[in-house]
């Protein structure tokens, strides 16, 4: 009985694995054939819309202001020589009387013809003042030539001044313009030199001076046009003045004429 039933049963277990083999296999046959004959799903990434370039953006439109003609107007230059008056003095220099004349084989102070004539020997120094006037506030003009000059052979107006004490505007034949103080012996340059265009570049040669002085401040002009100013309260009135100075190996000349003196207001 014991080996009727293993038979049975061993029977049973082929037959069991028998119907699981033959559903497996039905199984892998029916997928296979899905696989080959299903079409394949391919995916796709929808790109992304593209911004459009823009070559010419749009700006605010500027408003028009009106033209003003006054916004681009320059503004006028100050009057440099302001306030100034009547003519106090008109010298020709034909009175010699008036000025300080001398005569050595160093220098002399001559005039001639309306001219006050300055010359020096080298490195000779020589001044002529007008004596007959103190001066305090007031605007003066001459003309100055110099005739033999070269380097820096100077010479010009003497300003408020005495035998020891002046200002001097001194004009040197190498183009140049300054301002001096001079005081018993002393100098002291108080502007320049500065190169101008209105100085004479040695000889012959004719230029305007001017000065325009009142109290401490002295403003200084060449051919009309303004040069520079200086502001110093050493000397507040004297006579007016002129000079010619040798420095090289040479003589300097120079000649003066048509002096006019206007007074401040």
């Amino acid at each position: 009985m014991k080996k009727i039933n293993s038979l049975f049963n061993n029977r049973l277990l082929r037959q069991t694995f028998t119907l699981i083999a033959t559903t497996l296999l039905i199984s892998c046959s029916s997928l296979d054939n899905l696989l080959i004959t299903s079409t394949p799903v391919i995916l796709t990434e929808t790109p992304l819309p593209t911004a459009t370039r823009i070559w010419f953006p749009a700006s605010a439109t500027p408003t028009l202001q009106p033209f003003s003609a006054t916004e681009n107007a320059k503004v006028p230059t100050p009057e440099m020589r302001p306030d100034i008056g009547d003519i106090i003095l008109e010298d020709d220099f034909s009175d010699e009387t008036v000025w300080d004349i001398a005569s050595s084989n160093q220098a002399s102070a001559s005039i001639n013809n309306n001219r006050l004539i300055l010359s020096a020997q080298s490195e000779v120094y020589m001044l002529s003042l007008r004596h007959d006037l103190i001066l305090t506030d007031f605007y003066a003009e001459l003309t100055a030539q110099p005739s033999l000059c070269k380097g820096e052979d100077n010479y010009g107006m003497l300003i408020r001044a005495s035998s020891a004490t002046y200002y001097r505007y001194t004009l040197a034949c190498n183009g140049t313009v300054r301002v001096e103080r001079y005081s018993s012996g002393n100098r002291l340059v108080l502007e320049g030199p500065d190169p101008s265009g209105d100085v004479p570049p040695g000889a012959p040669g004719n230029v305007r001076m001017g000065v325009w002085a009142v109290g401490k401040e002295i403003r200084f002009f060449l051919n009309g046009r303004f040069q520079f100013s200086i502001i110093d309260p050493s000397f507040p009135s004297g006579p007016i003045g002129v000079f010619a100075r040798s420095v090289g190996s040479t003589p300097v000349i120079v000649t003066f004429s048509d002096l006019v003196i206007r007074e401040i207001k």
